[in-house]
């Protein structure tokens, strides 16, 4: 598998501000196409054009952790998630989302399904990610055959993770999935229906001139999930 031996290179200069987390909480308590609608100067101004900015700071960063990772600063079709909620089968119906997704994910998925990095934003909290987001399920049993026939590379990438502080988080099955032993070893990790790290961060630190420098390294401490992952689905790292 492969492992991270590229330098980061140095990126500087903030993008989020005060503003934009001030526009999403606004947007919580005026969710509605009317008040957006209005409001889409702010938008734009506090919040995409931000973003924007942030993924093509992050371009140089997220190629030398893997040239198979994709940061593309595009309105729409890029690495930012567009704000529009699919309210097709949740009860609630709000048109819009309140948080602000960025995912530089694997060239080869076409959707927030493929493996990859992930920065969230919202007024009530934020969080540094990387991993798998729901996985269809022959991508779900290639990782869990990896991990039981793998273990040890799993093992070392979770305990890289621990030790900067992420967690590995998202849905599990109640009981042990198709095929694997009741008494495996690795259960709760076979168990996963998602193999998502997790690290909560302060917005302030968005805010800083070195805030790119900031979620390479954070990024950079996930490398080895990712590669692991990439291993398991045959994907090039």
């Amino acid at each position: 598998m492969a492992t991270l031996t590229t330098k980061m290179p140095i990126a500087t200069g903030a993008t989020f501000s005060a503003a934009s987390l001030q526009f999403l909480n606004q947007l919580a308590q005026n969710n509605s196409r009317d008040w957006f609608k209005a409001h889409q100067a702010e938008y734009e101004e506090t919040v995409r054009a931000p973003a924007l900015q942030f993924i093509e700071q992050m371009q140089p960063s997220i190629l030398a952790l893997s040239p198979r990772l994709t940061a593309v600063p595009k309105k729409v079709g890029g690495s930012l998630m567009r704000p529009q909620r699919d309210s097709r089968f949740s009860k609630d119906k709000t048109p819009y989302k309140t948080n602000v997704g960025i995912q530089f994910r694997h060239f080869q998925g076409k959707d927030v399904h493929a493996p990859g990095l992930y920065l969230h934003i919202a007024e009530d909290g934020c969080f540094i990610a990387a991993g798998i987001w729901h996985p269809e399920s022959k991508a779900l049993n290639a990782i869990r055959t990896c991990i039981d026939e793998n273990p040890n590379g799993y093992k070392k990438a979770l305990q890289t993770l621990q030790s900067h502080g992420f967690n590995m988080d998202g849905d599990s099955l109640t009981r042990p999935p198709k095929g694997f032993d009741k008494n495996h070893p690795m259960l709760a990790e076979l168990k996963r229906k998602d193999f998502i790290a997790i690290k909560n961060i302060a917005f302030e630190e968005l805010c800083r001139p070195d805030t790119t420098n900031f979620c390479a390294e954070q990024f950079a401490h996930c490398s080895q999930l990712m590669a692991y992952l990439c291993f398991a689905l045959d994907l090039d790292f």
